[in-house]
Parts: structure tokens; C-alpha cells; sequence
């Protein structure tokens, strides 16, 4: 159109437009390029979120699931140990019931052998020292004709008949107070005033002297009403000092010595079936009794003692 001039200026101006289009196109691509970008971060960050709280929960799973296995453990070690306790209470509770049963069934033995202030004397120091007694009632019995008796029964019967007898008697000495010391053979020795002297021993000893007769009257009289044999007894009694204590180192004995003891013997060999036989001193200790009755023999032939009055006791009450 021969417009040079003013065609260059609409050509550039067409170059603006364009510039100003294409701008545009590359800031909104710009924009949606950023727009991307955040929301690819966002993805990356809920992403990385999502991993930690994946990784916390795995981790706190593993952490109680460790915790489990230490309780389960810590449990199962302390029901074996309450499991092994509980065995070891149980053990050492039955060992204690025994050992106290065997302890009582020691010291019953040994106050059977013993009295029981010298048992614990033993038991404390492994000793027991001899001790002198100023009053010690001697009681002494013997079966009359036991030898020809034994001779027309049978070794049972026999012992049977001296146990009974005698288990009667110790039950006697319970009651009164009175220390068994030993039999020999059918012979019953027991004496009253020690291990303890007490004021009323010399009573006590005849009373349970009267005892014992009439127990062996009793049974003489129960057993002849059925054809049976049955033992009769003498008794004797003496007073006066003795010395007391243990005799040897094995399968102990509580024994006593002096005159006293032997003077015993011979008041009851020198004594009658069915009766107590006491000495003068005996009589002279209890005569201003009102509970007894006495009765004079005068002066009597002891082996080896020469002539010694005796006399026999009995109850007021029997006469």
C-alpha cells in the first residue's frame, strides 16, 4: 500500500501483542508449574507424615509387644519363684512339725528316764551333778512268792501281769508326787522329797504306799474270782539322807545311795502281804498325823541292821 513507515509500527506493535500473549502463556504455566510443585510437597510431606505415624505406631507396638513378653516373663519367674517359695515354706514347715514331734518324743523319753529338773540340767550343761538329800522317803515293794508264781505262768502272762501292775503304780506316783527311780525285776523302788523336797513328801510316800496295796488287793480279789492267779505284795518305807543322780554316760539312769536306801530294803523284806511297813523314823515323822493309824511291831531282826522297830500305817478311815 506504499505505508512502509506505518506498517513497521503496527508490525511492532503486533510483536508486542504477541510478546504480551506468549507472557501470559508463561506465567500461567509458570503458576501451574509452582501450583504443582506445592501440591507435590504436600503430597511428599503427608507422604513423610504418614511414614512417621506408621513407624511410631509400628514402634509402639513393638514396644508394648516387648513389654508383654517382659511381663509374661517377669510373671512366669515369679510364679516359680512363689511356685519354689511356696515348696520351701511347705518343706520347711513339715521339717519343723517333725523335728518339733521328734523333740517332744525325745524329752518325753527322757523324763520317763529322768526327772525333769535333772533332764533339763542334762540337756543344758550335758551333766547332772549328784546331789545330797537330808529327807528322802525310800518306798520299796516285792511279790510275795513271785518266783514260784512265774514258774505256773507263761513269759506273756508274766509281763503282762507286772505291766499292768506297775503301769498302775506309776500312775500312782503321778498323783502323788512321787519319783519312780527303777524296777528290778518284780521289785518297785520310787522315792518321795526329790529332785524337789516339799514338806508333805513323807505323808504323800505312805499314801501312795496305801495306794499301791490296795490296787494289789483289788486285783487279787478280781482275778481269784475268775481262777486266776494274781500277785500279793509287801511294802516298805524308810527316811533319811541319801545322795541322788545319774548313773554312767549311756542309756542314762536317775539312781540313788546311802544307808537310807538299803535300811529300805530290809523294812519291806521284813514286812507282811497286804501291809505298809514303815521304820521309827518313818513313824516318828508322821505319828501326830490324824489321817494315819499306826500300829507297834516292836523291834524286828533286819539282815545286817541287827533289831529295828517298825510299825505298819494304814488309813483311820479303813479301820
Amino acid at each position: 500500500m506504499g505505508k512502509g513507515n506505518e506498517a513497521l509500527v503496527y508490525l511492532e506493535k503486533m510483536r508486542i501483542v504477541k510478546d504480551r500473549l506468549h507472557a501470559g502463556e508463561t506465567a500461567k504455566k509458570l503458576e501451574q508449574m509452582e501450583f504443582a510443585k506445592i501440591m507435590l510437597q504436600d503430597s511428599i510431606a503427608k507422604a513423610e507424615e504418614a511414614r512417621l505415624v506408621q513407624e511410631a505406631h509400628e514402634e509402639e507396638v513393638r514396644k508394648e509387644k516387648q513389654t508383654r513378653n517382659y511381663l509374661g516373663g517377669a510373671g512366669l519367674l515369679a510364679l516359680l519363684l512363689a511356685g519354689g517359695f511356696y515348696s520351701r515354706w511347705r518343706y520347711v514347715k513339715k521339717s519343723k512339725v517333725i523335728v518339733e514331734k521328734e523333740k517332744d518324743r525325745s524329752n518325753n523319753l527322757l523324763l520317763n528316764i529322768l526327772p525333769a529338773d535333772i533332764a533339763e540340767e542334762l540337756k543344758i550343761y550335758g551333766k547332772a551333778e549328784a546331789r545330797d538329800f537330808d529327807m528322802v522317803s525310800i518306798l520299796f515293794t516285792d511279790f510275795k512268792g513271785f518266783t514260784e508264781q512265774s514258774a505256773k505262768m507263761s513269759a506273756s502272762d508274766l509281763v503282762n501281769e507286772i505291766n499292768v501292775c506297775f503301769e498302775a503304780f506309776d500312775g500312782i506316783m503321778d498323783k502323788y508326787g512321787i519319783e519312780k527311780i527303777k524296777t528290778i525285776g518284780d521289785a518297785y523302788m520310787a522315792a518321795g522329797g526329790l529332785p524337789a523336797p516339799t514338806d508333805d513328801s513323807v505323808k504323800n510316800t505312805v499314801l501312795a504306799a496305801l495306794g499301791m496295796q490296795a490296787f494289789i488287793i483289788e486285783r487279787k480279789a478280781a482275778k481269784s474270782a475268775k481262777g486266776e492267779m494274781a500277785f500279793e505284795m509287801r511294802v516298805g518305807i524308810h527316811t533319811g539322807p541319801v545322795v541322788a543322780g545319774i548313773v554312767g554316760v549311756k542309756k542314762f539312769q536317775y539312781d540313788i545311795w546311802g544307808d537310807t536306801v538299803n535300811t529300805a530294803s530290809r523294812i519291806e523284806s521284813n514286812g507282811e502281804v497286804g501291809k505298809v511297813n514303815i521304820s521309827q523314823a518313818t513313824y516318828e515323822l508322821l505319828k501326830d498325823d490324824p489321817q494315819f493309824a499306826f500300829e507297834s511291831r516292836g523291834k524286828i531282826e533286819a539282815k545286817g541292821k541287827g533289831e529295828m522297830d517298825m510299825y505298819f500305817v494304814s488309813l483311820k478311815s479303813e479301820e
